[in-house]
């Protein structure tokens, strides 16, 4: 009882709240419980690569996360174009893949981290806008921007996501902060279901977690995998044995 208090006397506290924007459920319900209810609406959540490799992996947990949202709403990427020149745009097949329609996204690149910031801030403060994703590389971020974008989300009761390439290191006002790679997916035909290694590193309303995610094509959404932990697939160039 106490704790269930506790989790009540929380999402009274948060921003955004006021727009009865409430929580957006993963519809996983270990994830779910530990965001207290799912990824709230109207504040902010950065999202962080372990390093440029993953940054593709990164992208694709903001993107899974945007196409959840209400499904007639438009999602704003906004990018460096540093960002756009060494990681590329979304591509139409992935967008698809990944659950969320090519025609619901708009892309905005802009030359410098003040142009990004603003983009984001003027996206977040529409209605009409469901979610925005801002990829940026490495460099802190003025604690009084990050603010403004929380604010600006809180305002209208979007979803804003902040990409970044590297694990950040600098204090932040963001609801939550994740680390997500890559992880190996189990399957004996390739390509396989695409997999995630999501770990909750900051959470401002409860505590923290580590998951391995799998998007799942028939539900469009992200579910924990049957094998919690990748296995080792035959070898593709050998055939099969008998082992008695």
């Amino acid at each position: 009882m106490i704790t269930e208090l506790r989790r009540l006397l929380a999402l009274q506290q948060r921003p955004g709240l006021e727009n009865n924007s409430g929580p957006l459920p993963l519809g996983i319900p270990a994830i779910d419980e530990v965001l207290g209810g799912g990824l709230l609406r109207g504040a902010l959540h950065e999202i962080a690569a372990p390093g440029e490799p993953h940054i593709a992996a990164a992208a694709g947990f903001a993107l899974g996360l945007a196409g959840h949202e209400e499904k007639r709403r438009t999602v704003f990427w906004i990018a460096e174009e540093m960002a756009l020149a060494e990681s590329g745009a979304p591509h139409g097949a992935g967008l698809e893949a990944i659950g969320l329609a090519p025609e619901r996204l708009v892309m905005v690149s802009g030359a410098h981290r003040r142009d990004l910031l603003w983009a984001m801030e003027e996206a977040l403060r529409s209605r009409a806008v469901g979610a925005v994703i801002g990829e940026m590389r490495g460099g802190r971020i003025d604690e009084v921007a990050v603010r403004r974008l929380s604010l600006a989300a809180a305002d209208s009761g979007a979803l804003g996501l902040l990409l970044r390439a590297t694990p950040p290191n600098d204090a932040s006002t963001a609801a939550t902060r994740w680390i997500v790679g890559a992880a190996p997916s189990v399957t004996s035909q390739c390509p396989g279901a695409p997999r995630f290694v999501a770990h909750l590193a900051r959470n401002r309303y409860g505590p923290l977690g580590s998951w391995i995610l799998e998007w799942s094509d028939s539900d469009e959404r992200f579910i924990l995998p049957t094998h919690a932990q990748p296995v080792a697939a035959p070898a593709l160039n050998r055939s099969h044995r008998q082992v008695a």
